[in-house]
């Protein structure tokens, strides 16, 4: 087994943070924090005070913390910029779209929902020029069989005739497309049970958790939990003619639809453009306990929760932003024209929208012309802000999404969450009810990340929570495995 190695300079800084006096403060403070890896820094204070007679009873400040500085995690969900924190987001994700599908009394989610019809969908890109591919039978198109990790995968076969501005601009549409096909979908639904549309909301209610993915290519598609319920939602019953069979067929017509497309206007030397979704659509319905199938609950559960944390960087693209700092990738001022009529541009970016140099960056010559495009489509589009949304390649969506109905909420996952740690601060403290006390702070913004030398004990603590974790997890499953037992 090779030899572990660190750099002299951050093994010097982790001695360094190790022998400090206040270490143990500092590595509590990174355990509350679940071993982020870019914590942002507050200075202030609070104070609990009672609320009939203004006692105080605890008082906090931040001068005594190490450095002066209190520590909280980012809560950045993209895996690429903080694991430890995209790992709590994909756990929420995952409560979230199983309660949809297995419910979760504390949820607000009855167990009854497994018997509601519900589909996993994917719905895809169309094609903008053939690409290197991997197909089920044969050899791709250049006459190779690719390997898994092959780089020319998703690329184009011929560079100048792919429609690189099309692709982007599919992507920028793709959330207006998606609303557009559950609009659809609503309306074949009352179709089929020869109902007004106005009148579906009192026989059904369709219901959806979705998440979208970047393929290699870099055409961004959806996956989707869709599934029927009653008239109040979850925990009430669809009707009887409302099934699973019934609800592919709808979801294959609406996808065809003239309706659900959008059409681009012809500007300058662009043509007109009519966007739609691609030919390759896959409908899978999701039985209760599997039902000998891979299409399980708990898999779809994971499979949504883990894309949740990724995006574009996944087809090769910079996580960052790299649009003009100066107009915030608008390109200037379009509201705002010269004499001769001609709007003004921004001069540090010369209408562009981009503020880094695209040759230069460190990305496959695929996504820099995806990029590329975005930047020569800004002046055409103006209000489609693709410049800004560049290092998306264009797209300027949520990545995970869901209808009001289908279940609970992050919001509402991250509350319970926050009040259990707070009945957890109170109790130590010995504060009483939080309806009899006042609580006054003050914070300030004081900077955010670590050292190179924290970084490297961060990411360490980091791997022993997730361990902890996942070793828990396996043990409540054995648990479960044996029928509830308990050693």
């Amino acid at each position: 087994m090779p030899e572990l190695t660190m750099d002299p300079v951050v093994l010097g800084d982790v001695l360094r943070v190790a022998a400090a006096p206040d270490f143990d403060r500092w590595q509590d403070q990174i355990h509350r924090t679940g071993g982020c890896a870019n914590p942002v820094h507050l200075t202030g204070w609070s104070v609990v005070q009672d609320q009939a007679t203004g006692r105080t009873l605890h008082h906090y400040s931040t001068e005594g913390e190490p450095g002066g500085r209190l520590r909280i995690a980012c809560g950045n969900r993209r895996a690429s910029r903080c694991e430890p924190c995209s790992y709590l987001y994909a756990g929420d994700t995952y409560h979230l779209i199983r309660a949809g599908l297995a419910g979760d009394d504390a949820k607000g989610i009855p167990a009854t929902v497994r018997d509601h019809p519900r589909v996993f969908a994917t719905l895809t890109a169309p094609s903008f020029g053939p690409v290197h591919n991997r197909p089920a039978i044969g050899r791709c198109r250049c006459g190779i069989r690719h390997r898994d990790d092959d780089p020319a995968l998703g690329t184009p076969l011929d560079v100048e005739s792919y429609d690189y501005a099309a692709a982007v601009l599919f992507n920028n549409h793709a959330g207006d497309l998606w609303h557009r096909f559950v609009n659809r979908l609503r309306r074949e639904l009352a179709q089929r049970a020869g109902l007004k549309q106005k009148e579906l909301c009192d026989h059904l209610r369709l219901s959806y958790g979705k998440v979208a993915e970047f393929q290699k290519r870099g055409a961004i598609h959806f996956h989707a939990v869709i599934r029927l319920d009653g008239p109040d939602g979850p925990d009430s019953t669809p009707p009887a003619w409302a099934t699973v069979e019934l609800l592919t067929d709808v979801i294959r017509a609406a996808i065809a639809h003239p309706y659900v497309t959008v059409t681009v206007p012809a500007i300058d030397t662009q043509p007109a453009r009519t966007l739609r979704w691609g030919a390759q659509l896959d409908i899978r319905p999701i039985k209760a306990f599997g039902g000998g199938t891979d299409i399980t609950e708990q898999a779809v559960a994971s499979y949504v929760a883990k894309y949740a944390t990724k995006a574009a960087e996944t087809a090769g693209a910079t996580d960052r932003p790299v649009h003009c700092r100066t107009c915030r990738g608008t390109g200037g001022f379009p509201t705002i024209h010269r004499k001769d009529g001609a709007p003004v541009h921004c001069r540090t970016c010369e209408g562009t929208g981009i503020g880094q140099n695209l040759d230069a960056l460190d990305v496959p010559d695929h996504i820099r012309r995806l990029m590329l495009a975005c930047a020569d489509l800004q002046l055409a589009y103006p209000k489609r802000m693709l410049a800004r949304w560049a290092h998306m390649l264009g797209f300027r969506g949520h990545f995970s999404t869901k209808s009001r109905r289908y279940s609970t909420t992050l919001t509402a996952l991250r509350q319970t969450r926050a009040n259990y740690r707070a009945c957890q601060q109170r109790e130590a403290l010995g504060l009483p009810d939080p309806g009899t006390t006042l609580v006054l702070a003050h914070w300030r913004y004081a900077g955010h990340g670590h050292t190179s030398g924290e970084s490297a004990l961060a990411a360490t603590i980091a791997d022993g929570i997730r361990t902890n974790r996942e070793t828990a997890r396996e043990a409540l499953q054995d648990n479960r495995a044996l029928g509830g037992e308990t050693t």
